[in-house]
């Protein structure tokens, strides 16, 4: 299934209300991977000035379920998908907007041919938060698994 930016975000703010919550923009998606962006907005900063941690590790997050969507779509009727663990990496100090590039760690044959198996897959989705002028600011990876539906 292809599905551009505005279908996806349309996706996303439905599922996840929060998204319209947090601003969170989709600015790129393309197959096993989609680009969010992250306002930067004042009542939503730390105590330096920069995007409060919960509202980086939100964006990433964000990032990962939506190249989730985008690309487990014709799957949804049969599985649920659900995050199984995740972890951040602080990097830089960010300050500004900011952009959550969202990656599928596993090829969707392999994912699926496991589904198909009776199997409750699990697989990464590696996310890079960058700043304005490009720079890593954190590092998150997202693990899912698709719940087969019973």
């Amino acid at each position: 299934m292809d599905i551009d930016n505005k279908q996806l975000g349309e996706l996303m703010t439905q599922a996840v209300p929060w998204v319209r919550t947090a601003g969170i923009e989709f600015l790129a998606t393309e197959p096993g991977k989609v680009v969010v962006g992250l306002p930067d907005h004042e009542d939503t900063r730390n105590h330096v000035g920069g995007p409060h941690a919960a509202m980086m590790f939100g964006a990433g997050e964000t990032a990962s379920g939506a190249v989730v969507m985008a690309s487990f779509a014709e799957q949804l009727d049969r599985a649920t998908p659900l995050v199984a663990r995740a972890e951040i990496h602080y990097r830089k100090l960010a300050l500004g907007p900011l952009r959550a590039e969202a990656v599928l760690g596993r090829t969707v044959e392999e994912i699926v041919a496991e589904l198909d198996a009776g199997e409750r897959p699990e697989f990464p989705v590696h996310v890079t938060i960058t700043n304005g002028e490009g720079v890593t600011t954190g590092e998150l990876t997202v693990v899912w698994t698709l719940k087969p539906r019973r």
